[in-house]
């Protein structure tokens, strides 16, 4: 009799459950509002997870079943939980990169709104630190489009503070900098230096000589150049170069991991920072899962080392395809345009549209090898003259049996789109991913001095994206801003500029949408759709907890909403202090 009973005690107590053999929940969570981006069940009441993953999504009184004498169960305390976000685009490598940089940046996130604040935080930085007076120094994040005088330093302005330290700043956007005189001669650059391909020098509008901006392939360049001499020199007393690139990307982790994403992406890697990556892999120092594009440039010879590593992941590393920086940044003005800046960067005429980084065959070679070995890529693209060269390319490498819809080409920040890009993105079978806080961060500057009224309405169009059926993401791009992907989803739903004013409102998007694309749509894009983006069963159990359900909360306070806890696999990998 003892025996029967130990056999049927189970079954009875899971009654209608399930079977006796069912697997023991390690944490049941409930007592909360639980959003799983899935179209039938979008809202649950318990999730059980078990082993890393979800075993059940559903009522709480279902979810008794999966608990055994070890379950954790969590009250979510009123609390919401959503599948953990899915960073679609951003730059882990280059934020560690910039871990010891000085910042630079204007409001929102600093206090640098003018040049003179550029020059005293430069010398503040300077000073506090006692640095060797030869030693480099690199600043990060001033922004032309916020700061009061709305152009870039110059060469004589960053000399102010020294004439003998060579200094380098980079602009908010990443795609060009300011160099004083004594880091153009550390650069080998001089009057007689010839551009590179792709690239520019600014240079001043009276005298014609180098004003110490270096735009698109002359900033990459001689960043690249720069941090491997760096590393080549190790300061008396100094940590080696090496120790302190991988701390600083794992502090660099942290960051993504605060606000709540459990999928990391290094959307241009360079340099060393591949080994970079696959160190922290070997070591096992990966919390989250981190997906790397390569530059293709940069890396197109070695095609055949990364291959057998594309799309597998190794310690929490996948090579997810290969990066194309197609043209450069709006807010910057050196993105790739058919039609002129609304106002000119200072240097270039009434016509100046920005400029191309690639012919039209030379990406095509390039992205016909690639497609040719069934590997996705990467395109920046923020002006309407790139979109465009993206969907030719890509639309005659389609016709011709190259490119197939199931690689899942992205088309990244597609800013200054055009309403007829709709429907071409549709039939080339290509991701748009939208860089969606402009309009919050740039809005006003879009609108008054890079595009004007009517062009400044449609960038990041996902409202015209999701009525054509396009399955689209939205990143948030960091460094160029931090890692932030709540207030990219403030954005995408309220499109409301700094100033207050509505950028495109026909673009708006609801909450639900912008929050898909942060999680299910943005899984889809790596392919991962199967064990990420939602809540369900079997899926990896990569949540976030906030502290408010962005469905309920107004519009305006979406920005505003706190992630208070990040789960990996089953294990909470951050969590907000009390």
């Amino acid at each position: 009799m003892t025996r029967i009973i130990r056999y049927l005690l189970p079954a009875v107590l899971l009654g209608s459950h399930g079977c006796a053999n069912r697997e023991t929940a390690d944490i049941i969570y409930s007592g909360g509002t639980i959003l799983t981006m899935e179209a039938e069940t979008p809202v649950v009441q318990a999730v059980a997870v078990g082993g890393g993953k979800i075993l059940f999504a559903g009522d709480s009184s279902d979810a008794a079943a999966y608990i055994g004498e070890s379950t954790v169960r969590h009250n979510l305390g009123g609390k919401t939980m959503l599948p953990g976000f899915i960073d679609a685009h951003g730059h882990l490598t280059s934020r560690a990169g910039m871990m010891q940089a000085v910042d630079l940046s204007p409001e929102p996130y600093g206090t640098v709104n003018t040049i003179s604040d550029l020059q005293r935080a430069l010398a503040a930085y300077i000073a506090a630190h006692q640095l060797p007076e030869t030693l480099p120094v690199i600043g990060n994040g001033y922004d032309d489009a916020i700061m009061a005088e709305h152009r870039h330093p110059t060469r004589a302005e960053l000399d102010v503070v020294s004439q003998v330290r060579p200094i380098i700043v980079i602009h908010a956007s990443g795609h060009a900098s300011v160099a004083n005189s004594a880091m153009l001669r550390l650069l080998g650059i001089d009057e007689t230096t010839p551009e590179p391909e792709g690239g520019h020098f600014g240079r001043d509008s009276s005298t014609g000589r180098l004003n110490g901006k270096l735009e698109e392939n002359a900033s990459f360049g001689a960043l690249v150049a720069l941090t491997e001499r760096m590393a080549g020199e190790q300061t008396a007393g100094a940590k080696p170069a090496a120790e302190t690139a991988l701390e600083n990307l794992l502090k660099a982790q942290e960051e993504w991991l605060s606000y709540g994403q459990t999928t990391i992406c290094d959307g241009r890697t360079m340099g060393g920072s591949v080994a970079l990556l696959k160190e922290a892999a070997d070591k096992r120092l990966l919390k989250a899962d981190v997906v790397y594009f390569p530059d293709y440039e940069y890396f197109k010879d070695s095609l055949e080392v990364f291959r057998p590593a594309y799309m597998k992941y190794h310690n929490h590393l996948k090579l997810g395809g290969f990066k194309f920086s197609d043209d450069g940044s709006p807010q910057g003005k050196t993105a790739w345009l058919t039609e002129p800046y609304l106002i000119p960067p200072e240097g270039q005429g009434s016509d100046y549209k920005g400029f191309p980084i690639f012919t039209d065959s030379a990406l095509y070679t390039d992205l016909k090898t690639l497609f040719e070995h069934g590997i996705a890529a990467q395109l920046h693209v923020n002006g309407d003259a790139a979109i465009d060269q993206a969907i030719r390319v890509i639309g005659r490498l389609k016709d011709e049996g190259y490119y197939k819809p199931e690689l899942r080409a992205t088309l990244i920040h597609v800013q200054n789109s055009r309403p007829d890009h709709i429907a071409k993105i549709k039939e080339i079978g290509v991701i748009p991913s939208y860089f969606s806080t402009h309009t919050y961060l740039w809005g006003d500057w879009h609108y008054a001095s890079v595009f004007g009224p009517e062009r400044a309405a449609f960038i990041s169009p996902a409202h015209s994206a999701l009525t054509a059926g396009i399955l689209f993401t939205i990143h948030h791009d960091s460094p160029v801003t931090p890692p932030d992907l709540l207030t990219a989803v403030y954005a995408a739903v309220n499109r409301r500029t700094r100033s207050g004013r509505i950028l495109g409102p026909d673009e708006r998007i609801p909450p639900l949408e912008a929050l898909k694309a942060i999680t299910i749509n943005a899984a889809y894009q790596y392919h991962e759709e199967d064990r990420k983006g939602s809540i369900r069963e079997g899926k990896l159990a990569d949540l976030v907890i906030l502290d408010q359900d962005p469905l309920s909360v107004a519009p305006d306070k979406l920005k505003d909403i706190t992630v208070l806890e990040t789960i990996k696999a089953g294990v909470s990998v951050y969590k907000r202090p009390e």
